[in-house]
């Protein structure tokens, strides 16, 4: 039939990039002996007539032809063939939805339709092609029983016993897969179908693969089944199909054996003139799309179905990385990621299990490791000391300039073990920097992460100078990335790059580069008034013919001249166009002095765009304040409900508000509910951050009322420093103490509210401050008394301490210490409510075991600080017992 080809009108129809008159030429190479020009045709039809899954008229005028080819023996490459017309049909099928759609010539099309109806007249032959000799069609077609065959009883029937047939474990997993597919494709095949599947996960004959796969598939088609032993079963199964380890000289790294994949980089075939970053990203996405283990598709598809289980998926995952199978435990790494990146959680044991993938002799492993790694900055700061151990064992056994080593797997791993470093401001990760900078070998990667080693400013930024003095801007197109350098320059805030900088932008744009010589513009702006050199070369850009340049002059020349007569009225007329976004933020940074713009920024408010609307809301703050503070919030809100994805600027925003942001409290607490990451993993740490912070300091609005101590870690708090004689207490506080006694000479101050404890030779050893009388403090700009116990814990668990790298103890009762700081966080009752009282011990109590098990040094017993009534002191007792 494929003789028949040429009559067709082709012309008459187009595909993705013209008329189709080629895909006969396509159809014909597709059975030629050549491999080179088979391969050549199947991707010619796939990038054109089946361009990214589209299906065109002339898509499916070429199934007749492509059925014969699958059906001749002849044909060199049928499951190419077969696979070709499974994907067309399923891409026919998911499409057919009875909505309009348009060919490229932009008439109405019927192609999906069509196509879905031409799949489901041919179910003989897709049966018949699962029964095929050849493996390889076999495995191709198996996925048609489950699209294209509308007969429920027939198709279960045919798919179990395909799997009495089955060879090797990929097509015994296909049928199983594709049993579930047809059971979510008709409603007719359900019920037979599911049963299948969990007999079969249940029947302790059958292989461990078949077991694990029907698992999987039947919580795929039942999701309400899946209970607390779902994981634990699918674990033991795992554990049965994981080989026993190899000898490490024998062990084929990163390789389950199944031949579905080849773990060495691609060749480079790119152009020369074809940007480094573009190449890189296209060969990632190739090596991210690979498939090392047989089991691979199963776990994913597990892990979806699991979705929001996080403590499930995180127990699959720590036995999917603990696996002996190297094939298994690679996969493991971009499932973890995943779930890291998208779910908040306490996920140090995950990070843990990735940087155990940082093979010194295994860099295609160490390399995703390094990668996941870096991508998840904040959440792996637990994996720096593996990163840098990783690191310095890369220079020990290739040389210190192993970044530029000749081996690409090798190089990569380094490089990104040494980018994720370089995230997490470790200085361990200049060296490779300045490898890279010096030599010029992948210099690109290293500007990306250069801006975060602000402590290795002092050699990064004359080098990077000197790289932005050598751009071609004549030459400089989309994808080059030289906008990086600027960037970098930004934000190792070294004043030193001003000169660089303003010769960047007068050569930008004496060659027409707006969009660079407006990122360099924000550079400069960035070193606020020490950038003043730059005026000359700035001020008249703020007149310039580009809208964007314009507007990121004119925002510079705020931060460098700060003279807002000249600014204002610019940024005014800047309000009614496409930057608009941009003026509103300076507006709001110039403050009052911008009140002639006030009346077009609260028009912006009722924009129909929410992005418009906080920009505006922020603006109106800046310049007006407390006045319009019931309106700000109140935009702010209602942006936030109906855009999750402002939650970070916001966020941020509110707290420059101060007590105006308390309406705003309900939407943090919820906030800081939901499991789901709503933004890139830093913004969403960051959001949760500044959450906790915002809701411990808005849920005190007694503070204002309170006398406000400054809390000095280890030393004092207010008047009163740790070492203090009794007598010198008493004279700083004002007033004579009560002495309460027992084996710390308690002291109380009724008056102040703060109880006092000495150690055995007399001396101030720890201050008690009330929950809700007496003094207050911070920590962090964070108030310490009289907070909800729970909420002050998380702040300081996984706000504080983990930002800080504070040590952490927990007393007998229960109650919380940073013992670095000498800070003591203690429960006691007010009013029915449970508030934290905050206490400052000598580090000297928190090195002695003795007195770590003897803190607190209070009364464990609830006495109400506000009802008068005292219950009876013991040995032990404290003004809040």
């Amino acid at each position: 039939m494929i003789n028949e080809v040429e009559s067709v009108d082709w012309s008459s129809m187009r595909h993705a990039y013209g008329p189709a008159v080629d895909v006969p030429v396509w159809l014909r190479a597709m059975a030629s002996p050549d491999p080179e020009a088979r391969e050549r045709a199947f991707g010619d039809f796939y990038g054109a007539a089946h361009h990214q899954g589209d299906v065109y008229p002339c898509t499916v005028a070429s199934l007749p032809f492509l059925f014969a080819l699958a059906d001749d023996p002849a044909t060199p490459d049928r499951a190419s063939v077969v696979g070709l017309l499974v994907s067309i049909g399923r891409e026919s099928v998911d499409r057919d939805d009875g909505c309009l759609r348009f060919a490229p010539d932009g008439t109405a099309s019927t192609a999906c339709a069509d196509g879905a109806a031409m799949m489901r007249d041919r179910p003989e032959a897709f049966i018949a092609y699962t029964a095929d000799a050849d493996p390889d069609v076999r495995r191709a077609a198996i996925a048609g029983l489950g699209l294209f065959l509308d007969d429920a009883d027939r198709a279960v029937g045919v798919l179990r016993s395909r799997l009495s047939t089955a060879s090797g474990t990929v097509e015994r997993l296909l049928v199983v897969r594709t049993t579930a597919d047809l059971a979510l494709r008709l409603p007719a095949a359900r019920a037979d179908a599911t049963a299948w599947l969990r007999g079969l996960a249940d029947d302790t004959s059958a292989d461990a693969d078949v077991r694990l796969a029907a698992l999987v598939h039947h919580a795929r088609c039942v999701p309400e089944a899946v209970g607390d032993d779902t994981v634990p079963a699918a674990i033991g199964l795992l554990r049965r199909l994981t080989p026993a380890p190899r000898p490490e000289s024998d062990e084929k790294r990163c390789r389950s054996g199944s031949g579905t994949c080849a773990c060495t980089p691609a060749p480079d075939t790119a152009s020369p003139d074809t940007p480094p970053q573009i190449v890189a990203a296209f060969a990632d996405m190739e090596r991210h799309n690979r498939v090392h283990a047989p089991t691979t598709p199963l776990l994913r598809a597990l892990h979806k179905v699991l979705d929001h289980r996080v403590p499930e998926r995180t127990a699959l995952l720590t036995e999917q990385l603990r696996s002996p199978d190297p094939a298994v435990r690679f996969d493991a790494i971009g499932m973890a990621q995943d779930l890291i990146g998208s779910w908040r959680g306490n996920h140090a044991r995950l990070v843990t299990l990735l940087a155990e993938c940082l093979l010194p002799d295994d860099s295609y492993t160490a390399l995703a490791a390094a990668e996941a790694l870096g991508a998840l900055v904040p959440v792996t700061e637990v994996a720096r000391e593996a990163l840098a151990a990783f690191v310095a064992a890369q220079r020990a056994a290739h040389g210190p300039d192993v970044w530029a080593a000749p081996g690409a797997l090798l190089r990569r791993a380094h490089q990104e073990a040494v980018r994720a470093l370089a995230r997490l401001d470790d200085p361990r990760a200049l060296p490779g920097l300045l490898t890279a900078l010096d030599t010029d070998v992948d210099a690109w990667r290293a500007v990306q992460v250069a801006g975060c080693l602000r402590r290795g400013a002092d050699e990064l930024v004359p080098r990077l100078c000197r790289r932005l003095a050598t751009v071609d801007f004549e030459r400089q197109g989309p994808g080059f990335g030289t906008g990086g350098l600027a960037s970098a320059l930004a934000e190792l805030g070294d004043p030193g790059a001003v000169p660089a900088l303003t010769e960047a932008v007068t050569a930008a744009v004496r060659h027409g580069q707006w969009h660079f010589a407006a990122a360099a513009l924000e550079a400069l702006a960035s070193f606020g008034t020490d950038a003043v050199p730059a005026l000359d070369v700035v001020r008249p850009l703020a007149d310039a013919p580009d809208v964007a340049l314009r507007a990121a002059a004119t925002a510079a020349l705020w931060a460098l001249e700060r003279d807002p007569a000249d600014v204002v009225p610019r940024l005014h007329d800047l309000l009614g166009g496409h930057c608009h976004h941009e003026a509103a933020d300076v507006l709001g940074r110039i403050g009052p002095a911008a009140v002639t713009a006030l009346p077009r920024l609260k028009e912006m408010l009722t924009a129909g765009y929410e992005w418009t609307r906080l920009h505006a809301a922020v603006a109106v703050w800046g310049i007006a304040g407390e006045a319009e503070a019931d309106r700000v919030i109140g935009t702010l809100l209602d942006v936030w409900e109906e855009n999750e994805a402002t939650a970070h600027h916001i966020v941020m925003f509110l707290d420059r508000m101060g007590p105006s942001a308390a309406p705003a409290l309900p939407r943090l607490r919820a906030e800081l509910a939901r499991a789901r990451r709503g933004q890139g993993i830093a913004a969403d740490e960051e959001t949760q951050r500044a959450c906790r912070v915002l809701r411990l300091r808005l849920a005190a609005p007694r503070d204002r009322e309170r006398e406000h101590w400054e809390l000095i870690p280890g030393t004092g708090v207010g008047p009163l420093r740790l070492g203090m004689s009794p007598a010198e207490v008493a004279h700083a506080l004002g007033e004579p103490a009560t002495p309460v006694g027992g084996p710390y000479a308690q002291e109380d101050f009724a008056t102040t509210g703060v109880s006092v404890f000495y150690d055995g030779t007399g001396h101030l050893a720890c201050v008690a401050l009330g929950a809700a009388t007496g003094p207050q403090t911070a920590l962090a700009g964070v108030p310490l008394a009289g907070q909800d116990p729970g909420e002050m814990e998380q702040w300081l668990l996984e706000g504080y301490a983990a930002e800080h790298g504070a040590t952490i103890l927990f007393t007998p009762d229960g109650s919380f210490a940073l013992t670095d700081l000498g800070l003591l966080i203690r429960t006691r009752r007010t009013g029915g409510t449970h508030l934290t009282r905050p206490l400052l011990v000598t580090q000297d109590w928190f090195a002695s075991a003795y007195h770590r098990d003897h803190l607190p040094l209070e009364d464990p017993r609830p006495q109400d600080e506000d009802s008068g009534n005292p219950e009876p002191r013991g040995a032990e007792s404290a003004l809040d017992g």
